[in-house]
């Protein structure tokens, strides 16, 4: 294994002999000069891991030498060490990316940290994650077997989704594998779980029954609008935003935003755009919404074109719950409609006490993700899913929304209308060609496949209160991670399919998902 190489820089070298000495104790191979100009010659030469530099030297600075140093060699990692705690130094050298930051007198316990911290933190926190997950790994296992509540099951998921990202920053990614088996049998379990207590759920007979999709409003945004007086309060949906996607998303926003709740609720069935999000606009099941509101409810198979009347679902919803309060309702679904949104900011601030914003963007990606080859390689996997849902939150409107409600000090909501899930494994189905397309959920008459505990049959429709379209109309949904695929051309259907992001059906990612109050800072 080859010596770690290290430059120390200090016009007082000679002082600093025992901590040379414990350095090369340790294994590490140090060359002390003692000027910024000999520290910048041999950077020109040589290429070394870590430098260490004293900000007060004669001739060249530290700050100075730093400079040069970071044009010579921009990725070095620089630990910068000075007898002064002045605040414009520290700035400065902060500025300059250093990688650490030292007040001498230093002890050589503090210079090996700083070195394990700087050159080792990879590896040390790979070690201590796979560590932390060792040690949970059993316990989570034990939990699965138990029989959860609702809010168990929450907290299950959001330990998996813990577990998921701090894995996912290892070196190596050792503890994939294992987590991904641990959370396909997690999904296993959440779908006998959510088979055995969803119709007790939706028919009111379960008492500890979760928040759900047609409750948001009613118990949720409502309350929130009594309880900020003349603030104005921003409810913005982001479709198909998984819990894990919202951690990702949440560091960018907690710089603008302190969070005050975050809370997980549950996503009616089937859970797609189509049913969930009419749910939580019209504070209704489908199969209600159906009888009260026949005109409101399209019955052909494309999902957004159930979602043409959201804003008058809203306004039903409003006035059933005797809600004054002036409101306004706007859908994004290009870059274009956001930009239009945003130049609009100070007029919804100015006048509306509740804006409601529905956000299409991931849900857009995950199809797209189906339809697009580019797509489907920039995000081949949870993590690359995650990276670029990040990526283009940084560079979106609705980025730029947030930060106006914030600096207008405007109360935010943050949720969405149900997750998704990558599809691994394909289930067979026949159905005619009135059958729906969506891979997670079927519903149609005569729906050939066979019954198994990977799926969810649902005869009786109106039991778990979706539309009957006729007299032998059943549902059944995919659990964990299958998709279901037609036996006609098979092969190239299920190639097609697989490593999909999918929704519609029953899992942890697409059921569970996030409901998250903030205030802006300051």
């Amino acid at each position: 294994m080859q010596q770690t190489t290290i430059l120390w820089a200090d016009d007082e070298i000679d002082l600093l002999k025992p901590h040379l000495l414990f350095l090369k104790e340790k294994g590490y191979d140090v060359t002390p000069v003692n000027s910024g100009a000999d520290a910048i010659e041999e950077i020109q030469e040589k290429s070394y891991d870590l430098v260490f530099l004293d900000e007060n030297m004669p001739g060249l600075t530290g700050l100075q030498t730093l400079t040069e140093i970071k044009a010579i060699r921009p990725t070095v990692p620089v630990v910068m060490i000075t007898k002064s705690e002045e605040e414009h130094i520290m700035e400065s050298a902060i500025g300059a990316k250093i990688a650490d930051y030292l007040i001498k007198p230093v002890n050589p316990s503090q210079i090996l940290l700083a070195v394990k911290k700087v050159l080792d933190n990879k590896r040390l926190v790979s070690e201590a994650t796979n560590s932390g997950y060792q040690r949970d790994f059993r316990q989570l296992g034990m939990q699965l077997s138990d029989r959860l509540s609702p809010a168990e099951w929450a907290e299950v998921y959001k330990k998996l989704v813990y577990w998921e990202l701090e894995i996912n920053e290892t070196e190596g990614k050792s503890m994939a594998e294992v987590f991904n088996m641990q959370k396909d049998e997690a999904n296993t379990y959440f779908g006998r779980f959510i088979t055995e207590n969803y119709e007790d759920w939706v028919d009111g007979s379960d008492k500890n029954a979760p928040l759900m999709s047609h409750q948001l409003f009613k118990e949720r945004v409502f309350p929130t609008l009594k309880a900020t007086g003349d603030t104005p309060v921003y409810f913005v949906l982001i479709d198909n935003l998984r819990y894990d996607q919202w951690k990702v998303l949440e560091p960018i926003i907690t710089e603008m935003f302190t969070v005050d709740s975050e809370e997980m609720y549950y996503a009616i069935l089937p859970t797609t755009t189509a049913y969930a999000r009419n749910a939580i606009f019209s504070g209704m099941m489908p199969s209600d919404i159906q009888k009260k509101y026949p005109n409101l409810w399209v019955t052909d198979d494309d999902d957004e074109g159930k979602n043409l009347h959201e804003a008058e679902f809203m306004e039903i919803n409003f006035q059933k719950n005797n809600q004054k309060v002036k409101h306004s309702y706007h859908k994004v679904t290009n870059l274009q409609a956001g930009k239009d949104l945003l130049s609009k900011m100070s007029n919804l601030h100015n006048n509306y006490k509740c804006n409601v914003i529905v956000y299409n963007f991931v849900d857009m990606l995950s199809h797209a993700r189906t339809d697009m080859a580019m797509i489907r390689e920039l995000a081949a996997d949870e993590s690359a899913y995650r990276s670029i849902t990040r990526s283009w939150f940084l560079h979106s409107p609705l980025y730029e929304m947030m930060q106006q409600i914030a600096d207008k000090k405007g109360k935010l909501i943050i949720t969405t209308d149900h997750g998704t899930i990558r599809c691994k494994r394909p289930y067979k189905i026949v159905g005619d060609r009135n059958t729906n397309t969506n891979l997670r959920y079927k519903h149609g008459k005569n729906l050939g496949f066979e019954d198994s505990r990977d799926v969810y049959v649902v005869r009786k429709p109106e039991s778990i209160f979706l539309p009957r379209e006729n007299v032998s109309t059943a549902y059944v949904f995919t659990i964990g991670d299958y998709f279901f695929a037609y036996p006609n051309n098979y092969n190239y259907y299920v190639n097609y399919y697989k490593d999909t992001f999918q929704h519609g059906g029953i899992s942890l990612e697409e059921c569970i998902i996030p409901y998250v109050t903030l205030t802006a800072k300051g």
